[in-house]
Order: C-alpha cells, then sequence, then structure tokens
C-alpha cells in the first residue's frame, strides 16, 4: 500500500488555476462564436469551430516543446515562458481585423498555454504517483471544471457591456494574476539532481521509454478518443443550442448546468478513487459513457432533434461519466512515467490533443441540422476506447 501524502491545499488551488487558463481561454469566447464571425466577415458557420479546435492544435504542439524543456530547466521558468507567448497571443487576437490572423493569433494562444496546462501536470507527477495522484487530479479537476460554469456568462456580459475583444483582455488579466501567483508562493517541484541536458538523443530517449510502457501508451489513446469526444461538444455547443434550438440568450446557463455535472463527478472520483482504484472506477465509466450514447443512437438515429430536456438529460450522462475518466485516464497513462515526467506529459498531452482536434474537425463536420451525428461519433470514440481498456487489465491494481 501506498502511504499517504498530504494534500497540500494551496498547491491544488495553483495547478487547477493553471490548468484553468486553458478552460477559460477556450469557454470564455464560445457566446462570442457568431459576433466574432459576423464581425470578420465569415460567411460559413462551420468555420466558427476553428476558434476552439485550433487552440487545441496549438496546444498539443506546444507540449512537445515545453515538457522536455522543463525536464532540463525546471518547471518555474518554462511555464513563464509558455505564459510570454500567450500574453504575445492575446494581444493579436485583440488587435487583428482578419479572421485568418485571428485562428493564427489562437494556435499561439494554444502553444503558450501548453506549457502551464502541461507542466502543472508534470508537477503534481513530481509530488504524487498512484491513486493518491488521482485523487489529486481530481480534485484540481474539480476546480477546474467551474471555469466552465462562469466561464460562458462572464464571456456573454463583456461582450454585452463592452465589445468581444473584451473577452480577450480580462482573460490576460486574470491569467496575469494566477501567474503572480504562482511565482510568489509554489516552490519548485523538480529538483537539480533530477533534471536533465537538453540533448536530441535525451529527448529522443525519452519517447522510446514512453512507448515501451504499454499502460502510458493505452490509456493516452484512450485519452486522446474521450478528449476528441468533449472537443467536438466543446466545439459544436454554441451551434446547436443557439441555431438548431434558437436559445441564444440562454446558452451559458444551459453549458454551465451541464459542467456541474462533471464536476461533482469529480469530487466524487477524489474522494472514492483509492478505496476503489482509478481502473475500476474508470472503467466503469467508459462503460456508462458507452451505454449512453450507444442509446441516444438508437433512439433518434437519422431523425430531427429531440425536445431539449431528453438532449440534456443524455449530454448530463455522457459528461458525469467524463467527470470520473479525465483524471483517471491522464494518471494511469502518467504512472509509470514518473522518471521522464515532462516528456512523458508532453507526449501524452499531444498524442491525445492531436486527437482531439482530428476527431473533432471529422464529427463537427456533420453536426448541421440535427445533434445524433455526434453521439453517432461518441459511440465509436468509446467503443474503441473500451477495446484498449480491455486489452490492458483494466481490473490490475495500482496501490
Amino acid at each position: 500500500m501506498q502511504n499517504q501524502p498530504a494534500l497540500k491545499i494551496e498547491f491544488i488551488a495553483i495547478m487547477a488555476l493553471l490548468m484553468s487558463l486553458v478552460a477559460l481561454s477556450i469557454d470564455g469566447i464560445l457566446p462570442a462564436l457568431a459576433v466574432i464571425g459576423n464581425d470578420l466577415s465569415v460567411t460559413n458557420t462551420k468555420d466558427h469551430q476553428l476558434l476552439i479546435t485550433m487552440i487545441f492544435l496549438g496546444l498539443g504542439f506546444g507540449q512537445l516543446i515545453f515538457g522536455p524543456l522543463s525536464d532540463s530547466y525546471g518547471r518555474k521558468p518554462i511555464i513563464y515562458l509558455g505564459f510570454l507567448v500567450f500574453a504575445i497571443a492575446s494581444i493579436i487576437c485583440v488587435n487583428t481585423n482578419n479572421y485568418d490572423i485571428l485562428i493564427a493569433g489562437r494556435i499561439l494562444q494554444g502553444i503558450g498555454l501548453a506549457s502551464p496546462r502541461t507542466l502543472s501536470i508534470a508537477m503534481i507527477r513530481d509530488s504524487y504517483e498512484g491513486d493518491y495522484m488521482a485523487k489529486v487530479m481530481s480534485f484540481i479537476v474539480m476546480i477546474f471544471i467551474l471555469i466552465p460554469i462562469v466561464a460562458p456568462t462572464l464571456g456573454q456580459f463583456l461582450m454585452n457591456a463592452y465589445n468581444w475583444q473584451a473577452i480577450f483582455n480580462v482573460q490576460l488579466g486574470l491569467g496575469i494574476l494566477v501567474i503572480f501567483w504562482f511565482w510568489k508562493r509554489q516552490p519548485e517541484t523538480l529538483a537539480l539532481s533530477k533534471r536533465t541536458p537538453f540533448k536530441t538523443a535525451v529527448l529522443i530517449s525519452g519517447f522510446k521509454a514512453f512507448f515501451k510502457e504499454k499502460q502510458a501508451v493505452a490509456f493516452t489513446l484512450i485519452s486522446g478518443f474521450i478528449t476528441g469526444s468533449f472537443m467536438v461538444y466543446l466545439s459544436t455547443t454554441q451551434h446547436i443550442f443557439e441555431v438548431q434550438y434558437g436559445l441564444g440568450d440562454d446558452f451559458p446557463l444551459i453549458f454551465a448546468s451541464l459542467a456541474v455535472g462533471v464536476g461533482i463527478a469529480t469530487y466524487l472520483n477524489g474522494v472514492y478513487v483509492v478505496r476503489v482504484g482509478m481502473k475500476r472506477i474508470a472503467l466503469v465509466s467508459l462503460a456508462a459513457f458507452n451505454l449512453s450514447s450507444l442509446i441516444y443512437v438508437i433512439l433518434f438515429f437519422n431523425k430531427s432533434n429531440p425536445p431539449l430536456w431528453i438532449l440534456l438529460i443524455f449530454f448530463a450522462l455522457q459528461f458525469f461519466s467524463i467527470g470520473f475518466l479525465f483524471g483517471n485516464l491522464r494518471a494511469l497513462a502518467m504512472q509509470p512515467i514518473g522518471h521522464i515526467a515532462g516528456v512523458g506529459a508532453a507526449i501524452n498531452g499531444f498524442i491525445s490533443t492531436v486527437m482531439g482536434v482530428a476527431i473533432a474537425s471529422v464529427i463537427g463536420a456533420y453536426v448541421d441540422t440535427t445533434v445524433w451525428p455526434l453521439f453517432l461519433g461518441f459511440t465509436g470514440c468509446g467503443f474503441v476506447s473500451m477495446g484498449i481498456f480491455l486489452l490492458n487489465k483494466p481490473l490490475e491494481r495500482t496501490i
């Protein structure tokens, strides 16, 4: 059995806020997608999805840069570097009238945000392992999920009171406050003795070490499919509720209510994961994710949208399941690669994020007049994930 390490509340809060900068940058602009498109003369409404998927693309590639650097120079300096890139990108987004440049700015934002997102996970792995890492991750995700609850409402308020550019300005301002707290209160977690010289050979050896670990690869792939499912929801949710259901004013409230379910699930996971084991919880949650999406496809395949309350029930079931999956899948992937936590977190994040972008781009293209293609995509991703999970001895405990 593992000796239970102390849970440091301030550490959990700082790590959660670092990760939350990503959610703030994504969810805050969801109510403004149509307005931004109109202001910048975007004729195809499906191109609005690019403002969401392209920041994820930047996140994927940025992790490959900052993860290895952090193994050589420490976590904190590289987080500062990434935030500087994000700040420059935010200024670009605020001051452009060209949609292509805005998309480029979103990619650059993603590259910069990859640093706090990835290295916060590496810092958690520096400090915890096994089911206790999953416990910490669950509490962090629980705080993290508060951002999707409030960000769309904040974004809509700023857009209505000022303009859509104000959303980017406020995101940058809040990010500066988080980085200041991080600088002032969070010690470095990677000791000098554990740092490795930044050499191509070291990077290559890190990649080899990662792909030798069956568990790391398997749960990274599963994370990619689940991330893709969630990403296609994020990129199409504005179109679904504002266009298909005509609920523009109510969109932030609906989005927030669904995010609450994810928060409840992550809290429950944090309470029970050490007692039950993260693999068992992840397996049951994945089965529930598959079952609910399959039932929706069977009931509404190639049909018009059901009443809103029915759709919300199915979405709530999906995201309650996802709340148990996110932290556990990442912890399961990171468990065997603590000796290369920076490179490992980078590879894990890169693969899962790029997979997610590809999945969201393909499925999102079909979410036009009805929602059922979204659930068909959920079903496909879920059953492939289950197959990979079962091939990786899912009931083996980590404590």
